[in-house]
């Protein structure tokens, strides 16, 4: 799972996600891709659930890139616990998504299989996603 070495700070505050995505929200790597169309906090687990779904579609072939980093911990309180008596222990991270962020993209194989690939791994994510292709991308010089 998807988690970062070292945090500066243990128990960050939630914050707030408004907006939308300036950075990340065009397709830097591959000719397709899934942009997120919600704000939600993507867990390290969801991410790689989709990612294992794209490689099994795609058998192996062409390129991955996810572009999302669950850098962002999250607290828990156990079960059965009164209010109060400080925050919760660190339960795992997330990554924070805004809408129009690119969350996959992928390279090497053809339209239809990139397409079907990339819907299976939104189905995983716990966000409403959109398929983009690069605006450059001709069909016939790929495969």
């Amino acid at each position: 799972m998807l988690q970062p070495k070292k945090v500066k700070f243990r128990r960050p505050q939630k914050g707030r996600s408004k907006g939308i995505a300036h950075r990340g929200c065009e397709l830097a790597f591959g000719s397709f891709g899934i942009k997120a169309l919600q704000t939600k906090w993507i867990t390290g687990r969801q991410i790689e659930a989709a990612r294992v779904a794209v490689t099994r579609y795609m058998q192996r072939q062409g390129q991955i890139w996810i572009r999302i980093f669950p850098d962002k911990p999250i607290t828990k309180k156990p079960a059965d616990v009164r209010m109060g008596k400080g925050k919760g222990n660190p339960e795992g991270f997330v990554a924070p998504v805004t809408p129009g962020r690119i969350i996959i993209e992928c390279e090497g194989v053809s339209y239809d299989v990139a397409k079907e690939a990339l819907r299976l791994a939104a189905q995983k994510l716990p966000v409403t996603t959109k398929f983009v292709v690069r605006r450059d991308y001709v069909e016939s010089s790929n495969m």
